[in-house]
């Protein structure tokens, strides 16, 4: 089984001096390379959303410290898809008290 790698479709972006290349700011979305649309469904031409194919998904958490300076918002759609690894990411579902 093959691990896929999400890059980044981003409602903003920003210019970061130090690493001389473009950042995603704003709202951001998993993205496949080859494909017109997020891994929740918004379609990366109708959505105005600026596409990062060289900035990794797992990146844009604040927890990573790599681009997510200026990141608002992760797609909680796209994290649950994708596979949120973080302090708010929601536990997996767990029965607490079975019925006999």
């Amino acid at each position: 089984m093959s691990t896929k790698r999400y890059a980044v479709a981003a409602s903003g972006q920003w210019w970061d001096e130090e690493s001389n290349q473009r950042i995603p700011s704003g709202e951001v979305h998993a993205w496949e390379q080859g494909r017109n649309g997020t891994v929740c469904g918004l379609s990366l031409s109708r959505s105005e959303l600026v596409r990062f194919p060289h900035i990794v998904w797992h990146e844009t958490f604040p927890e990573s410290g790599g681009a997510a300076d200026r990141v608002q918002r992760v797609c909680p759609r796209c994290g649950a898809a994708v596979g949120r690894r973080g302090p708010d990411a929601r536990p997996p579902w767990q029965r607490i008290n079975p019925r006999p």
